[in-house]
């Protein structure tokens, strides 16, 4: 979307420049994750910190390209007259001989500093401050927080999510003996189609990625390898999968002959993905998957060894369709009772690892995808667990269920000031309100983040020379990139 970036604000912010005290000359603002109260979180995995990721993909298409493009390089009188239209339009028309003196002054005169992309940053630790370099533009950096909290709170949150899906599922390969390096593909994005547009689910798959290798959702391999240097490393990938279409246009009557040929004519090698449930799912785990098990079994191996019919159910109960309704004992009962996972054992067999839990034929397997959560997640891999089954025996598809289902408040993230200077004479800003239950008591001053035993924290009350050291450094200043990162950096920083 093209669009003149003075436009993206609040129209609140607007009028902001006439507010501030005369003679003020510069504002100092932070982003801050300031509470998990309302987010998807598991007492397992989540240890009050927060993935910070998305900075650097914002900076290079907002305040560099947008603005290069849409506003600087554009003619002045142009970009000027479109903010003034929707000013007089909204509130009766403001002086807007600020806009036209930052369209003369040709870049954007703020500084940034940020904590590395892929930190896990401690709940109430600042991720990044804001300031202006020239102090005609002391309203310039609150005015670009509505556009920066918008484009900055799903990344971080998604990315946290996935990494708390990623800790979910290395608990249980540890614990059940599973293959640890198949935990890359364990957990695959399927969220696109539930997301606010491309864009979003460009940045919030993006921030998948930094824990799985598994996506569905191609713009988010785009937006690596545009703003990360994603081109430099493997980013993600798929595998060929039916839908519901594919599946009925051929009609109920051959539903057998439909995965027939997908498996051997279609694809046949390598992983295929064959969704199950369009009429009779057990009838398809047991009975076809049975007639077919020399087709499946004598399937070609590909390039990297694999050769895997993958079943897909898509609805009822995901941990009763896949662990079945019974919950602590295998080798009788109903296919209901037993569970996609205990109905392939039968058919296909595999092996028992060296913790003594069973890993299906790799041959076959299977993923949900349809309203997995993560609390659903851990209850599906604990009863896994108890009928004897590693974990590894099935991928999760993780859906806008799970990333749509998130708020800017799900880690409470909010843009406040807490430094200016009006006339030379420096002013500790800060919020405590009495109505409220401390969420937003903010910190004081020019602050600094240290590192101290793997936790960051934050001092705030600090004088300019202070400020200067600890664990935020200047990533842009003054329209420019200073300090860029690549995927291959930030998960190694997220992964160790």
């Amino acid at each position: 979307m093209k669009i003149n970036p003075m436009i993206a604000a609040d129209f609140y912010k607007t009028a902001h420049k006439f507010q501030y005290p005369e003679n003020t000359q510069f504002v100092y603002s932070n982003f801050t994750p300031r509470s998990s109260r309302l987010a998807t979180k598991l007492d397992s995995t989540f240890d009050e910190k927060i993935v910070f990721f998305g900075l650097q993909g914002f900076i290079k298409w907002f305040l560099i390209d947008s603005f290069n493009s849409e506003f600087f390089a554009k003619p002045k009188s142009e970009v000027v007259d479109e903010y003034h239209r929707h000013m007089k339009n909204a509130l009766g028309g403001l002086d807007v001989s600020h806009v036209e003196a930052l369209h003369d002054l040709g870049y954007l005169p703020i500084k940034i500093k940020a904590l590395p992309e892929g930190s896990l940053v401690n709940i109430k630790v600042p991720v990044l401050t804001i300031t202006n370099t020239h102090q005609d533009f002391y309203w310039l950096p609150n005015y670009l927080e509505s556009v920066m909290s918008s484009e900055l709170w799903k990344p971080s949150t998604t990315a946290t999510t996935a990494y708390q899906y990623r800790k979910l599922l290395e608990k249980y390969a540890e614990s059940t003996g599973a293959d640890k390096e198949f935990i890359l593909w364990q957990g695959h994005d399927f969220s696109f189609r539930g997301l606010s547009g491309i864009h979003d689910s460009s940045a919030s798959g993006a921030g998948h990625l930094l824990s799985f290798l598994g996506t569905d959702t191609i713009p988010a391999i785009d937006y690596l390898e545009n703003y990360y240097f994603g081109k430099e490393t493997f980013v993600g990938g798929s595998v060929p999968a039916s839908e519901h279409s594919v599946m009925c246009i051929a009609g109920q009557e051959d539903e057998i002959g439909t995965i027939k040929r997908l498996i051997s004519e279609v694809h046949p090698t390598g992983v295929v993905s064959v969704v199950s449930d369009s009429w009779d799912y057990w009838k398809v785990i047991t009975e076809y998957a049975a007639q077919l098990k020399d087709v499946i079994e004598s399937r070609q191996v590909n390039e990297l060894g694999l050769a895997k019919v993958v079943f897909r159910p898509d609805s009822g109960d995901p941990a009763d369709i896949i662990c079945g309704t019974n919950r602590y004992f295998t080798g009788s009962g109903t296919p209901q009772e037993k569970g996609s996972i205990e109905c392939l054992w039968d058919i296909f067999g595999g092996t028992i690892n060296s913790q003594g839990y069973k890993v299906l034929n790799p041959r076959v397997g299977l993923i949900y995808g349809d309203s997995i959560t993560l609390s659903r997640a851990e209850n599906i891999l604990q009863r896994l667990k108890e009928k004897g089954f590693a974990s590894s025996n099935v991928v999760f598809g993780i859906g806008s269920f799970t990333y749509q289902y998130q708020t800017r408040d799900s880690f409470g993230f909010a843009m406040k000031a807490t430094y200016g200077v009006v006339d030379g004479v420096s002013r500790e800003i800060f919020k405590n309100p009495k109505t409220d239950s401390g969420t937003k008591k903010s910190a004081r001053g020019l602050l600094r983040v240290e590192k101290e035993n793997d936790e960051f924290v934050l001092y705030d009350q600090q004088t300019p020379e202070q400020e200067e050291l600890g664990e935020l450094k200047t990533v842009f200043k003054n329209g420019l990139f200073t300090d860029c990162t690549t995927l291959e950096n930030i998960r190694k920083t997220l992964h160790g």
